[in-house]
């Protein structure tokens, strides 16, 4: 069974998509922790990041694993480094490549194929898994959004500007949104949900509640 959960930057869907993978003993895949690892790659041996090329060359050799939460790249741990401010605003300059999301797309699918899962990401619910047996979009208010990260980044010992972090996310939303290829938006069969008022456990609960009316129904 695959779960497949998209949303924004800000709107919950990691930390939801992990405590469901435990609760639900399913394999966790973070899409964007694959584009982040690719980026912090491509950023370290100094890419030209408008080489669309070379890049999709890079990504198809790249050994990414993840491990639960954590990310490897090339065997080494790097599942601090891709969540620092600099990866917020280059990925987008990733992300938008056609053929490289090709690339991490089959590489995706690989990790989920013949397993239980839940993947969270933008393009999960319409072009990596959209055969998806349930499809969630979180959602949460830009400024609970910018608040919520800003917040991840303290907890991190990140020290970011709030103003410049704001600025980056509306970019963000704007590259999610509007890029040509696979752009963030709710698959027509997605349950949307607001997470704007609820605590993560509620959030929890609910899509748990959803995952097994599905497996009850089959």
């Amino acid at each position: 069974m695959v779960v497949a959960i998209d949303g924004p930057a800000g709107s919950g869907k990691s930390t939801v998509a992990k405590i469901l993978a435990e609760k639900m003993g399913f394999i966790y895949l973070d899409t964007g922790a694959m584009y982040r690892a690719l980026t912090w790659w491509l950023l370290k041996n100094r890419f030209d990041l408008s080489d669309e090329e070379k890049i999709t060359r890079e990504a198809q050799k790249i050994n990414i694993e993840l491990k639960g939460d954590k990310v490897f790249v090339e065997g080494e741990d790097v599942s601090k480094e891709i969540r620092e401010p600099i990866i917020d605003k280059n990925i987008s300059s990733i992300a938008k490549l056609a053929q490289v999301r090709k690339v991490m797309v089959e590489k995706q699918r690989e990790i989920a194929k013949n397993s239980n899962c839940i993947a969270e990401g933008r393009d999960t619910t319409t072009v990596v898994f959209p055969q998806a047996e349930l499809k969630i979009f979180l959602d949460a208010d830009f400024q609970e959004r910018v608040k919520r990260r800003h917040l991840d980044f303290e907890k991190k010992n990140i020290k970011v500007d709030k103003k410049s972090l704001e600025e980056d996310l509306r970019k963000r939303d704007n590259a999610d949104i509007n890029r040509k290829v696979s752009p963030l938006r709710v698959a027509e069969e997605a349950i949307y949900i607001d997470t704007t008022d609820l605590k993560i456990e509620e959030v929890v609960e609910k899509i748990y509640s959803l995952i097994l009316e599905k497996k009850e129904s089959k």
